[in-house]
């Protein structure tokens, strides 16, 4: 840490001299702009740059499949713009693995490609992101998924199970947005003035985001147990819709807690669902009373569905205990 003392030019101009190890790394000479974000206390300056555009090369002569999949997931979330992809000769599995991973980004398209690369980009303007509006809309996805899951099982529907599956990649893919968003944030302060949201913030409803898609995660659990599941007995069932029941509850006022700016509110809303979640915790048991009366391998599953219901109303904790983080005084 380096200290200035700050001095007064012309009567009413504040000035601090600049660290000249920082302005020679960065390239800021005199006459240079520099630009400069405050928030609360804090004063951040930066060098000014004519683009946010990122451009990004991999080399991926020794990647394929997964690995070559992740690869690609990676760099987007990092925040490049344009991802150039380079081998001596781009195997006809690599672009099968590249087609495959931008097939789970939203806006991203193939734009050049030859023998010796492929170049993939970014066409959505990142004016028209909101991380606000991609976590609303994780929410709606993910607590659909589980009501039709669970909707699925009772009334014993394949369609309505598979759709649940298929649905899956529109939460991750609103998943990876988040994550690229909230990464942005992190990277450059005009990404956090621009998308006009606190980066603390964005760190909540990142974090939230993973609750979300968690829950997707255990409503395709739940569709494919329900695939291999005949008619259950109706007790049975009507516990487990309970249960589901009860823990949506959690997933709404957990959510509706996080995006209140009433401090009180979130408070009162965050209490409720952890002590929900107590609640839920002893009628999770009494239900998996019900099932050590069933045939053991049909309680083996039930036990799994009763357990993904268990979790997440879980996750609507977990969102409420960062409701709370959220809502709590900023320290001065």
């Amino acid at each position: 840490m380096e200290t200035r003392k700050v001095q007064v030019t012309g009567g009413s101009t504040y000035t601090v001299s600049l660290p000249k190890t920082w302005a020679t790394e960065n390239e800021i000479a005199s006459g240079a702009t520099v630009e400069i974000y405050s928030r609360d206390d804090t004063l951040i300056i930066t060098p000014q740059r004519e683009s946010a555009h990122q451009d990004g090369t991999l080399d991926i002569g020794a990647l394929g499949g997964e690995q070559l999949t992740q690869a690609v997931l990676t760099m987007y979330v990092s925040g490049f713009d344009v991802i150039r992809l380079e081998a001596n000769r781009v195997t006809t599995e690599q672009r099968r693995s590249i087609r495959s991973a931008i097939q789970g980004l939203i806006g991203v398209e193939i734009v050049d490609e030859q023998a010796e690369f492929v170049v993939i980009q970014d066409l959505l303007d990142s004016s028209e992101l909101s991380i606000v509006n991609a976590v609303t809309r994780m929410r709606l996805i993910a607590t659909s998924m589980l009501e039709d899951a669970v909707t699925a099982l009772v009334d014993n529907d394949a369609d309505m199970a598979q759709d649940v599956i298929e649905r899956d990649d529109d939460v991750d893919r609103l998943f990876l947005v988040v994550s690229r968003i909230f990464r942005a944030t992190l990277r450059s302060p005009r990404a956090a003035e621009e998308l006009g949201v606190p980066r603390t913030d964005c760190f909540d409803l990142h974090s939230s985001a993973r609750q979300l898609e968690r829950v997707a995660d255990h409503a395709v659990k739940i569709s494919r147990l329900a695939l291999d599941l005949d008619d259950i007995p109706a007790a049975v069932a009507t516990a487990l819709c309970e249960l589901h029941a009860d823990a949506t509850a959690t997933l709404d006022k957990s959510m509706d807690a996080l995006f209140t700016e009433n401090g009180d509110e979130a408070n009162e809303l965050s209490a409720d669902v952890l002590e929900s979640v107590r609640s839920i915790d002893e009628h999770t048991r009494r239900i998996d009373d019900l099932l050590r009366e069933l045939d053991p391998a049909q309680a083996q599953s039930l036990g799994l569905i009763l357990d993904s219901l268990s979790r997440s109303a879980d996750y609507g904790g977990n969102i409420a205990e960062t409701a709370l983080q959220k809502a709590a005084p900023r320290p001065e």
